[in-house]
């Protein structure tokens, strides 16, 4: 059966808008304290112009910075911050934003709408959307409208993180009802037999 436009679930309906930014020559001082002050994790570099030219996180701030026995007060955004910036348009379906994540090994997404940033989108927001799509997912099934018999359904991979050793995978698969990565696969098929 085809989805039907509405049950997908769009960049645009999970981001976080607005985005909170800093300017590229704000020190870290600035930077931490406004982190501090809005309760988040990590703010978006943006240029002059207002274009997004950077992601700064509290791990690159304590790796960066504090670990270096650098003085947040002398240190620029700039110096510190992850670039570029991985963007997404906002019309596309939150499975694409995890595939993103998984295959470029960030937690975060520029969100940008006609190449304008209007929102972010992290793991954390994936996340929050899983109850929500499992619902989906039952109540489709309850009403039959799932796929076809499991007899006739071919092994689909999924993207998660594998029970077993905990690894972010886009191809994890079930295993005696745990959702496993190819390399644990391997290792359970290795160990049964």
């Amino acid at each position: 059966m085809e989805d039907r436009a509405d049950d997908i679930l769009l960049v645009r309906d999970i981001m976080v808008s607005p985005v909170i930014t800093v300017r590229e020559d704000d020190t870290i001082a600035d930077v931490a304290r406004i982190m501090d002050e809005q309760g988040i994790g990590s703010v978006i570099v943006v240029s002059s112009d207002g274009e997004p030219v950077g992601v700064i996180t509290a791990r690159d701030i304590v790796r960066k910075v504090v670990a270096k026995g650098k003085a947040p007060e002398q240190v620029r955004a700039s110096e510190v911050m992850s670039s570029p910036p991985i963007a997404i348009e906002d019309d596309q379906d939150v499975r694409e934003a995890a595939r993103m994540m998984a295959r470029l090994d960030v937690r975060r997404l520029v969100v940008k709408h006609k190449g304008k940033m209007v929102g972010i989108v992290t793991s954390k927001d994936l996340l929050a959307t899983l109850p929500s799509i499992l619902d989906l997912v039952l109540e489709k099934a309850r009403a039959g409208l799932v796929g076809p018999p499991e007899e006739e359904r071919e092994e689909v991979p999924l993207a998660g993180y594998c029970d077993v050793c905990g690894r972010w995978s886009t191809t994890l698969v079930e295993v005696n009802g745990q959702f496993v990565c190819e390399e644990c696969r391997a290792e359970l098929e290795s160990e049964e037999a």
